[in-house]
């Protein structure tokens, strides 16, 4: 994986709008890019360019104008981060391209025949192999012709760009890998995200799993990849706000991001009531409910599994999507899935929803992105509403999900407007923690811990998955070795790694748990633990406080606003990119 842009059409520097759609996918994170393009002036070939890191100053000035070009940015599944493994691949002739997402699982069986027909591999990918098994069936067959029979010969979840130099065509298909057809004006476009065609056009079709496209100036051809029968494309119009994915007054997508947050939760306070009210019906009827999320959506799960037993008295089970598919055995007809994703493409969510649909269960899907693979997939739908989130780190998208579970959870129990309520005492909470005097509080403390190696985060309730969270977010893009642990566990093993000066982060919120929160504190406190508290007030064993001003069950948002600010500053700190973490991608379409 991670990022793929294609363009083909009546411009002589297809290259140029490539490289341009590659830079405007950077956010999903890479190691590697490459752009390729058919050149006017020598159609039998393809010319690349491609390099080991970020795209930074670089340009494409170096390659040929061409109207067909087409671009990846790399992040390493299959061998390492080289000049050599970036994408696209070229076969023996020069004449056939490949990019490609996505994980080739046979594809070791498949080169072995290659090589004893004398193919010359250059790198250590899955990916070359499908280039040069394109090669191989080209020679008796019309190029989109072969790719449908390469493609068929894949194992694995994959989305491929293969391109013919002789024949100056590109051809598309995808299984279980995103890919977005963008229609134009005498020029067609392509891309993994649809965020990308946005300044191109708004006019797209997502690709279906088994589906191909032949993409041509002025024409798309979306043919069954299993048997080549033509289909008519649904065609959807993009509403999103380009505005949204560009930062504005803020260096840093993160930083823009966090400070959207107020306005979100508002908006789905004001506006998402009655659709709770709708889909809380469905969870009424169902005979055991799921909450199946990723990362940072697995926490908002965890919250929810909180929020629906204390809220409505409803036992709802949460999985981490990973390992969902391993357990649904028991699903059933009668059984509701809850998959929640930022991106809707997460693979490990994708492929337990297929199999829990399997099973005859009810997908209810809460995603960010419309039209994505899991929104396509579910019964019913939810859209968060945070809009377009650039930065890998995810922050506006987590508090949206809580935002609308608190609205679920209270709908369950016929008491919405309480839940409308709390989301607003949280929306006054976060505009104080936004002030530039709180601002200056959690920064000073990153100069008392930027340097320390370990940092544990406690919490009991709906604190404890703000601990995981808070912890998620300071190692993810600091580097900082952080662990979110429930309050309770301290004394079964995690005491053990506290001594002087480790810095201990305390969530202390005004219900239930804050008494054993607090002896939590203390617990760390006597072993030398540098005490951070984030409570409604201050206590005497907190070696520094953060205010955070009491928003009943919706006090999970602050809290972890805090963290998401305090992990910020930690970054900035260290002289690191918060918005583009290394190792890591934003959309994560492999498993």
């Amino acid at each position: 994986m991670c990022g793929i842009f294609g363009y083909v059409g009546n411009r002589n520097d297809g290259q140029k709008l490539v490289f341009s759609g590659l830079k405007s996918l950077e956010y999903r994170g890479y190691d590697s890019w490459g752009v390729g393009v058919i050149p006017e002036e020598s159609k039998n070939t393809i010319a690349i360019k491609k390099k080991v890191g970020k795209i930074g100053n670089a340009n494409v000035s170096d390659l040929p104008g061409g109207s067909l070009s087409f671009g990846h940015t790399r992040w390493a599944t299959h061998g390492g981060v080289t000049d050599a493994n970036a994408h696209p691949h070229l076969d023996c002739s020069g004449t056939i391209a490949v990019i490609h997402n996505g994980i080739f699982e046979n594809y070791e069986e498949i080169k072995k025949g290659l090589l004893r027909k004398g193919h010359k591999f250059v790198s250590e990918t899955d990916t070359e192999t499908l280039t040069h098994l394109l090669e191989d069936f080209s020679k008796d067959k019309p190029f989109a012709e072969a790719v449908r029979a390469a493609f068929n010969r894949m194992d694995g979840l994959n989305a491929v760009i293969a391109v013919s130099a002789k024949e100056n065509l590109l051809v598309a298909a995808r299984n279980g890998s995103p890919l977005v057809i963008g229609f134009g004006k005498n020029e067609n476009f392509l891309a993994s995200d649809a965020s990308a065609l946005l300044p191109y056009t708004r006019d797209v079709y997502f690709l279906e799993d088994n589906e191909m496209a032949v993409l041509a100036p002025g024409k798309v051809t979306i043919l069954n990849v299993k048997t080549a029968k033509e289909i008519t494309p649904k065609r959807k119009r993009l509403d999103w706000k380009i505005e949204q994915g560009e930062k504005g007054k803020y260096k840093f997508y993160m930083l823009k991001e966090i400070f959207e947050q107020p306005q979100i939760i508002t908006d789905i306070a004001v506006s998402g009531a009655s659709q709770a009210e709708e889909i809380a019906k469905k969870i009424k009827d169902a005979r055991g409910t799921y909450l199946v999320g990723c990362g940072t959506a697995s926490y908002a799960c965890l919250a929810g599994s909180y929020l629906f037993s204390k809220l409505a008295k409803r036992h709802v089970n949460f999985a981490i999507g990973s390992e969902f598919g391993y357990s649904l055995d028991f699903l059933n007809k009668d059984s509701l899935v809850i998959a929640i994703s930022q991106s809707g493409e997460t693979m490990d969510i994708l492929e337990s929803v297929k199999k829990a649909k399997d099973k005859g269960a009810k997908i209810l899907s809460l995603v960010n992105v419309p039209g994505s693979s899991l929104y396509r997939l579910s019964d019913y739908k939810m859209l968060i509403g945070a809009g377009q989130e650039r930065a890998v780190a995810s922050t506006k998208a987590f508090t949206g999900m809580v935002a609308h579970l608190v609205l679920l959870a209270n709908s369950l129990n016929g008491g919405v407007k309480e839940g409308q309520k709390s989301l607003m005492a949280a929306v006054k909470s976060v505009n104080q923690i936004l002030s530039l005097k709180s601002l200056r509080k959690i920064k000073e403390l990153t100069s008392r811990i930027v340097d320390k190696k370990h940092i544990y985060v406690i919490g009991r309730g709906l604190s404890y998955p703000a601990s995981l969270e808070t912890a998620l977010k300071i190692k993810e893009i600091s580097y900082i070795h952080a662990e979110g642990l429930a309050a309770g566990e301290l004394k079964h093993g995690p005491l053990a790694l506290i001594e002087k000066g480790t810095p201990c982060i305390s969530f202390l919120p005004n219900d239930e748990t804050y008494g054993s929160n607090l002896a939590g504190a203390m617990e760390m406190k006597a072993r030398g633990g540098y005490i951070i508290g984030i409570s409604h007030k201050p206590r005497e064993v907190f070696d520094y406080y953060i205010h955070v001003s009491d928003a009943g069950e919706s006090s999970i948002i602050p809290e972890v606003i805090v963290a998401q600010l305090l992990a910020y500053y930690l970054t900035i700190k260290k002289g690191l990119d918060p918005d583009k973490p290394r190792n890591l991608a934003k959309s994560v379409t492999v498993k």
